[in-house]
């Protein structure tokens, strides 16, 4: 019998309210819903980093971004840290098609034997010598399209604004499921690992289903546009700048742009949802959806509104915590809810676990395999997350770049308390069962003292374990 397939989509953005088997009842995402009704849904899933390469860098290592060290974006993943690709044996087939974003996207690397690239704007920090173009921007060009944006080395790019503009059988998503839909069908008599990663819903807020949902109809919750009084000041300096921004051509002094906005980033959804839909079908086709893995699941979320807020960049439920539904035929058929927390780094070592493939020693995350029989409870687990804002992009204005220079650690426990911990910054406790949307920050109240006291102790102990060395308010 074949070794089990290992398939890991990789969405972009995407926050847990954007599906159905989360509370969201409007959505019209059918693949997805049927891909959940099949899986296990692990009801609290964080990301390591809410930043693209930081975040993707765990996702294919099993490592904090402190130890595979792209701690922010644009930064090279070397070739000492090992993928999942090259933790698996030769007998493998592995395939990383899509978004990489972890340095010198155009080159296949770390272990796979297939690669189809997407991204260009980062030619300039490519370390390897006369990169070709994308992938993508080769088929786009033989599909009649000409590239209007550029580089900041004058190269001619398709920039994500014109690809926003494409038709939907344009899009990344699209592009990305048919080299995914040849990959499975070419490849049935052996053992694989693919890797579908693509771009959305990341913005831009625009894209060709604009018009599926009415943005005065769209469902909002109660931070919507709302302040964050009494919170870090990095998330109240973020909160004070959108009310007066202008995102992607929205003007954002009144409501109507936020709720045009946030529809349009729930519209986006769909080129995810469609491609779904292509790579089950290709694996029910060729007879491998029994013995393949399928983990879904997205490099950070999104805030669309929240707090006052856009994008990502906060350990806020709405940025930090992901959909991961796991599809595993040979244990269940049905849709299981798996509670407490699992952290990104628990990624990799539950997949080779999976495959019955050795857990890497390096990997800093853990297999929760016995969680999917029931034989262990989640609620005593626990995920760590981290930010670096040393070397990121111009957030807005000189105040947001400023505090955005802080390090911060964060500690989600499996019976939902979130401590954010920064050594210049207010600092944050969100009691999640009772705040769930996190309106009442309980660092400062007595009371809790004492549950601050030993959360933090939790943190040091992940450090001193994890060699990080970032300083940290003492309580």
């Amino acid at each position: 019998m074949l070794d089990k397939n290992i398939f890991l989509f990789i969405s972009d953005q995407q926050r847990t309210d954007t599906m159905k088997c989360y509370g969201n009842d409007w959505i019209r995402s059918p693949h997805l819903d049927a891909l959940a009704d099949q899986s296990y849904v692990f009801e609290n899933t964080y990301v390591t980093q809410a930043v693209c390469t930081a975040a993707r860098g765990s996702l294919m290592t099993g490592l904090y971004p402190h130890s595979h060290g792209c701690v922010v974006n644009n930064l090279l993943l070397e070739d000492h840290i090992r993928s999942i690709a090259e933790m698996l044996p030769d007998t493998y087939r592995k395939a990383h098609f899509g978004k990489w974003h972890l340095g010198n996207d155009a080159f296949r690397q770390h272990g796979f034997d297939e690669w189809i690239s997407t991204e260009d704007g980062r030619r300039p920090r490519y370390t390897l010598p006369d990169p070709p173009f994308s992938d993508y921007h080769q088929w786009l060009v033989e599909q009649g399209f000409e590239p209007e944006g550029r580089i900041s080395n004058g190269e001619p790019q398709f920039s994500p604004e014109q690809r926003a503009t494409l038709p939907d059988e344009c899009q990344m998503g699209a592009f990305v499921a048919n080299h995914c839909d040849r990959f499975i069908r070419k490849n049935r008599d052996r053992p694989w690992l693919l890797v579908f990663s693509t771009f959305e819903p990341h913005p831009p807020y625009t894209g060709p289903h604009d018009g599926l949902y009415d943005p005065d109809e769209i469902p909002l919750g109660p931070t919507f546009m709302k302040h964050p009084e009494g919170h870090a000041l990095y998330n109240r300096v973020r909160a004070e700048h959108y009310p007066q921004a202008v995102v992607d051509g929205e003007d954002l002094s009144e409501s109507a742009g936020w709720r045009k906005l946030r529809a349009q980033y729930f519209g986006n959804v769909k080129i995810v949802d469609d491609a779904v839909g292509k790579m089950m079908k290709a694996l029910e086709e060729t007879g491998q959806a029994d013995r393949t893995i399928v983990a879904f699941t997205s490099d950070h979320g999104e805030m669309a509104g929240d707090h006052s807020m856009w994008e990502k960049r906060a350990f806020y439920e709405e940025s930090s915590r992901v959909p991961f539904l796991l599809r595993v035929p040979w244990k269940s058929k049905s849709q299981t809810r798996i509670g407490g927390v699992f952290g990104h780094t628990d990624l990799v070592p539950t997949l080779l676990d999976l495959a019955d493939q050795p857990i890497a020693p390096e990997c800093q995350g853990e297999s929760l395999v016995d969680a999917l029989d029931g034989s262990r409870d989640l609620s005593d687990h626990h995920a760590f997350m981290e930010w670096y804002g040393i070397g990121d992009r111009n957030l807005g204005n000189p105040r947001i770049n400023m505090m955005n220079n802080n390090l911060w650690r964060s500690l989600v426990t499996g019976d939902r308390w979130k401590l954010n911990l920064c050594a210049g910054d207010q600092c944050e406790l969100f009691d999640l069962n009772t705040d769930p949307f996190e309106e009442r920050n309980l660092f400062d109240d007595p009371v809790h003292r004492d549950r601050i006291r030993e959360m933090t102790a939790r943190i040091r102990v992940w450090q001193h374990e994890t060699d990080d060395d970032a300083p940290l308010r003492a309580v």
